[in-house]
């Protein structure tokens, strides 16, 4: 079997990229292709990624920093990448991965992220959070997602297996395409992030300033709430209206390496977690220190953490996103013991040598 495998596009490391970088692991060598590659020359190295195929829009200037407003134009740039060698195409996709250009001989796997959440679940909250939601723009803006949620609806079936990275995933992916989906956690980095040190008397969230993260709520949680410290590692566009909401019990650390992250999730009381995610690395990446969390209870948190009354608990969740509830949380968390070894042995079922292995037994079926 020869395999090609397709990317959205490489512009910085996040999970997605993650995801690519096991997915070599497994099949090394193997050609990647994607609309640009734009990720530094220290990410490529550090994920293992060398250097893919692009389209025409690797040519644009300054299309780092200006991609996502190029949708439009994303399904027909997808279309030109050439996996015509490959027997087997495995796209690893969150936009417009999922639907290159195969022969009827060609076996498509789509290893899904998620369908693309701008056109489907979340689309409401992207106009508003956009200032989309009406006016001339917002009509604009309406009838582009509605373009691109018929075009991902229409290639759908193009794919012959799906895999998602989480049940919440899979079933998004039934209310959209109709299809159903094995599930493959993606992998988690349980040998760097280990347990270690004396835990303090902090609390500390990690992630990247933007809308849906909620960062701003945990931040005004703690702020009316002086007695607890909460550390904030992150930044984004969202970062003075983060910044405003805090007190003097927070502080923030900025954007933080691999090795500072890890020291403050070895140190705190619990990770505290407010976002909705489609499975939601962060919180294991926790776990894996031997660190609780306190997580918003839906979406893929619902998988990775286990909550209140098992013998093997190793977090807390909040029903609302709200300061109240998140208090609430915080309370029934300080009267309620958590193990280290409970969390490590939690993340541990995430590992990365569990994705490679079932990634391989999926895209080796029938061949």
């Amino acid at each position: 079997m020869t395999l090609a495998i397709v990317h959205d596009w490489l512009v910085t490391a996040g999970g997605g990229e993650n995801v690519l970088s096991e997915a070599l692991k497994a099949f090394p060598g193997t050609p990647v292709h994607t609309l640009i590659d734009k990720m530094s020359a220290e990410d490529h190295a550090r994920l293992g990624i060398s250097q893919a195929h692009t389209t025409a829009l690797q040519r644009v200037p300054g299309i780092e920093r200006s991609y996502r407003s190029w949708l439009p134009l994303m399904p027909a740039a997808m279309r030109t990448l050439d996996v015509r060698a490959a027997d087997t195409v495995l796209s690893i996709s969150h936009a417009v991965a999922k639907a290159p250009r195969v022969r009827d001989d060609q076996r498509l796997l789509c290893l899904c992220l998620s369908p693309m959440r701008y056109a489907w679940d979340l689309r409401d909250q992207y106009l508003s959070e956009s200032g989309l939601d009406r006016g001339v723009k917002g009509a604009m803006a309406r009838a582009l997602l509605r373009y691109m949620r018929e075009w991902d609806l229409s290639t759908s079936g193009r794919v012959n297996e799906y895999a998602a990275i989480s049940k919440f995933i899979a079933d998004r992916i039934r209310r959209a395409y109709g299809r159903e989906s094995r599930v493959i956690y993606p992998p988690v980095d349980t040998e760097f992030f280990t347990p270690g040190g004396a835990r303090g008397d902090y609390y500390v969230t990690a992630s990247r300033f933007v809308p849906y993260k909620h960062v701003e709520l945990i931040v005004r949680a703690f702020g009316a709430d002086g007695p607890r410290r909460l550390i904030v590692v992150g930044d984004g566009p969202d970062d003075a209206k983060v910044r405003a909401a805090g007190g003097p019990n927070v502080t923030f650390a900025g954007r933080a390496n691999r090795e500072e992250l890890r020291t403050l999730l070895r140190c705190a009381k619990a990770f505290v977690f407010a976002a909705e995610e489609d499975f939601g690395i962060a919180p294991v990446e926790a776990q894996a220190c031997g660190l609780p969390v306190i997580a918003y209870g839906k979406g893929g948190a619902l998988e990775t953490i286990v909550g209140d009354g098992s013998a093997a608990q190793t977090g807390v969740f909040f029903a609302e996103q709200t300061v109240e509830s998140i208090h609430d949380a915080l309370r029934r968390f300080e009267s309620t013991p958590i193990t280290v070894e409970a969390c490590r042995a939690n993340a541990e079922r995430f590992a990365a040598a569990r994705f490679r292995t079932e990634l391989t037994a999926w895209v080796n079926a029938h061949n």
